[in-house]
């Protein structure tokens, strides 16, 4: 904010008693010529003694007129250089000071222009303040000034006055001075802090000797309040555009803090918080108001007790601890899986200023992951790993497969005489026989249903021999049965009926986005599960066109053809003996 200069009406006691004494001065001298002129008029002649000293105070009071003017002249220029001081002191505004600086040299002086010349980046001479009697700016295209005077100062640190810059001797044949009919200049160094940073130029084309050596030493102090007030404004610029810089990466911070998808809480010495992200809130469930300012240990002992004394140890013994897991409850989110970072929170200059803690939600990936174990139970995981999630799709595509269909054999009356744990358990033994013996051959199983197993081969991915894998993990599963009863009682050994057919059937998700099945359907599906219940306990039966296709692998032996529901022509059908 630039104060206002005082109003030059407003004076004070010396300045109306100086303004007095000058008016009686005047008055007498007036009183003594005119007595002299109506005296000479009468005729009356004066001792020639009293003429002299009469004629001696007039030129007495003449004199002492002047000088009172010059001490009035100078009181009022010191007075406007302690006001333009007065203004710089007050107001960090560059422009409207120095505009005000100029204004003042004009008004003083009685130049018709002034300028403030500093060499730029290039050392060129850049005009920063340029401005005339009228109080304004001056454009640009009125920047005409001797480049040969500001250059002198600028090389020599050294003020130049001339009265008349035309016929100066220092400046012959300077193309500017003449071209611009330049008079009266006057241009003095601007120093700050003792190094030479530019000129304060004034001129004016009209009338010569305008300039004294009196105006030089004023405009010199002038200089020097001008490079006060251009420092001040550069310093604060610098400030200020280091303030925008701080407030800038502080902003950027603050975006960054608040986007990384970790939480981030700090902590000062005493263990409060001081700082938390988004994130962090939202992953713990805490609003950051509620965080921020609350001890760490209160927060941290909701969650496990483990933590704190985790903390300890990094306060204490400078450790970091990398990926404690945390399974627990919050109020806001139920069961979550955490994993925490805590290392010491240092300073530039290595001091430990209190903790820092990321920590990851895990709850998704760990549910993701026990859905890929249960998918792995299901899918051989050779099979998981080529799927692309991506690219699955409601509906099906017509695929040939090697659909196998295994039966636990006497369950139902096995059932009716063992309590359901039991049950239970020794149904989950036989189907996992089952199940491994398809995942080991890279089959996928689709279902489990009540005592019996489905799976198939070739889908989702094409594998060569389909129909030989089918045949060695339905072999492997009868295997597998006899070694299991030589653990079980007599009455808890039941064995599997097992069929397998090859043919086309629609694959693929069966459902809804919110449900979705990833199951086989059609004619060549139905078949195998007929051939599975018409298997004794320990019998694989195949199909001719699984039997054609394993010939000379496995052994096959061929029984009666077989009339099953929903086929007008019995099947062909073959038993398998064993490997060839």
């Amino acid at each position: 904010m630039t104060t206002d200069m005082p109003a030059s009406s407003a004076r004070s006691p010396v300045d109306q008693q100086l303004s007095e004494f000058a008016h009686v001065i005047d008055t007498l001298g007036k009183s003594i010529r005119t007595h002299q002129v109506v005296m000479a008029q009468k005729g009356i002649a004066l001792p020639a003694e009293i003429s002299a000293d009469l004629l001696d105070l007039n030129d007495r009071i003449s004199m002492l007129s002047k000088v009172v003017d010059e001490y009035d002249k100078e009181r009022l220029n010191l007075e406007a250089l302690v006001d333009i001081g007065q203004v710089i002191n007050s107001s960090l505004d560059s422009t409207n000071v120095l505009n005000e600086v100029m204004d003042t040299i004009i008004r003083i002086t009685g130049a018709q222009r002034a300028f403030l010349v500093m060499p730029d980046k290039d050392e060129k001479m850049d005009m920063v303040v340029a401005r005339n009697w009228e109080q304004e700016s001056v454009e640009p295209e009125d920047y005409r000034i001797s480049s040969t005077i500001v250059n002198r100062v600028l090389d020599s640190g050294e003020a130049i006055l001339t009265t008349n810059a035309t016929l100066d001797p220092r400046f012959d044949d300077q193309q500017s001075i003449i071209a611009y009919n330049l008079r009266s200049i006057l241009c003095v160094p601007l120093k700050v802090k003792g190094k030479l940073t530019g000129v304060i130029y004034a001129d004016n084309s009209i009338r010569e000797g305008l300039f004294t050596e009196k105006d030089r030493r004023l405009l010199s102090a002038f200089a020097n309040q001008a490079a006060v007030a251009l420092e001040n404004a550069m310093l604060f610029a610098s400030i200020q555009n280091t303030l925008d810089e701080v407030t800038e990466l502080k902003t950027l911070m603050e975006d960054v803090f608040a986007s990384i998808a970790s939480g981030v809480i700090t902590t000062d010495a005493a263990d409060e918080i001081t700082l938390c992200n988004n994130a962090a809130a939202m992953i713990l469930g805490i609003s950051s108001e509620k965080l921020i300012g609350s001890p760490l240990h209160t927060t941290l002992s909701k969650l496990s007790s483990d933590l704190s004394s985790k903390v300890e140890e990094v306060k204490v013994g400078d450790k970091r601890f990398i990926g404690i897991e945390v399974h627990t409850q919050l109020e806001s989110r139920g069961d979550v899986d955490l994993s925490f970072n805590i290392s010491p929170l240092k300073s530039a200059d290595q001091q430990t200023r209190g903790i820092a803690i990321v920590v990851e939600d895990q709850t998704e990936r760990k549910r993701l992951e026990a859905q890929r174990r249960l998918f792995e139970r299901m899918v051989s995981p050779a099979v998981i790993d080529q799927l692309d999630p991506d690219s699955l799709q409601l509906g099906g595509d017509r695929k040939r497969i090697s659909t196998l269909f295994a039966d636990i054999r006497g369950y139902t009356s096995f059932s009716e005489s063992i309590d359901p744990e039991m049950l239970v358990s020794v149904q989950n033994k036989y189907l996992a026989i089952a199940a491994e013996a398809v995942l080991k051959e890279e089959g996928t199983i689709d279902k489990f249903q009540g005592d019996a197993i489905m799976a198939w081969f070739n889908a989702p991915i094409p594998q060569s021999e389909h129909e030989l894998r089918a045949a060695r993990a339905a072999m492997m599963i009868q295997r597998r049965v006899l070694t299991l009863h030589q653990e079980m009682p007599e009455n808890f050994q039941l064995q599997f009926g097992i069929g397998i057919h090859v043919g086309e059937a629609l694959l693929g998700l069966i459902g809804t986005q919110q449900r979705l099945d990833y199951t086989a359907i059609g004619d060549s599906v139905n078949t195998a599960k007929r051939l599975q219940e018409n298997a004794k306990p320990g019998q694989i039966l195949i199909s001719t066109q699984v039997a054609e296709a394993i010939k000379g692998e496995v052994a096959v032996h061929p029984i009666p053809p077989l009339k099953v529901q929903g086929k007008e022509k019995s099947l062909e059908l073959f038993e398998i003996i064993g490997m060839e």
